[in-house]
């Protein structure tokens, strides 16, 4: 499996995703929207951003890890954000999503959204791109 990251120079070169991302490999993995439960289905971190998103990137990779998928073959993430505020919301997602990922910088879309279920306030989904004879 290869990703090939791209920010051309004719767009922006954003810090925390990568502008295009060229996937070659042999088994795509859809994840669904990780939301920020526990293992019994419990909320975690009501009302708290930080431990949502949290929770969310920790349900993601271990979502990944049960498909045979590493973080850095995600290719792309969806985040979906109650009520996002940018000044307010971003360095605590980048926080949380930085410790599933590292270096590593999927190509994302962020959504600030009127609600997901009750309570919760952020919501992840992803695929990657796996060989079936990739370690």
């Amino acid at each position: 499996m290869a990703l090939e990251c791209i920010n051309p120079d004719d767009l922006p070169r954003p810090e925390t995703y990568t502008q295009v991302v060229v996937a070659t490999g042999s088994r795509l993995v859809f994840v669904s929207g990780q939301e920020p439960e526990d293992i019994h289905g419990q909320l975690v971190g009501p009302g708290d951003l930080r431990a949502q998103a949290r929770q969310v990137f920790t349900n993601l990779g271990r979502a990944l890890k049960a498909a045979g998928a590493r973080p850095d073959q995600v290719a792309r993430i969806t985040i979906h954000v109650v009520d996002y505020r940018r000044d307010e919301h971003m360095a605590i997602i980048e926080a949380a999503r930085v410790e599933l990922f590292g270096d590593h910088k999927p190509a994302d879309v962020l959504m600030g959204v009127v609600s997901l279920s009750p309570g919760y306030l952020i919501e992840v989904d992803a695929f990657a791109v796996i060989d079936d004879a990739a370690p």
